[in-house]
């Protein structure tokens, strides 16, 4: 998912590398029928902007699940959860 997030901020001008993009991720296991599996994961982005660019990555950061392969495959089988922390940098 890091990677769909990564090419919509590289798109938008606001560059995710070298250290701007980091994500703590957090699955939750449960066995609601005996059997255990991976029912939601939890993505926190720390993302780095450049001043005055808050605005176009928060507009990113509802919509990219929409784009990204992995999300796209576990849909329905498994519960996303994001959220993020963004920073200005000059």
């Amino acid at each position: 998912m890091t990677g769909t997030l990564a090419g919509a901020l590289d798109a938008r001008d606001i560059p995710p590398y070298p250290e701007r993009l980091k994500t703590d991720v957090q699955g939750t296991i449960e066995a609601p029928e005996g059997v255990l599996k991976i029912t939601k994961i939890h993505c926190h982005y720390h993302i780095q902007v450049p001043r005055g660019k808050r605005d176009q990555a928060e507009r990113v950061l509802p919509v990219f699940e929409k784009k990204c392969p992995v999300a796209q495959t576990l849909k329905g089988c498994v519960e996303f959860i994001h959220d993020w922390t963004i920073d200005e940098y000059d």
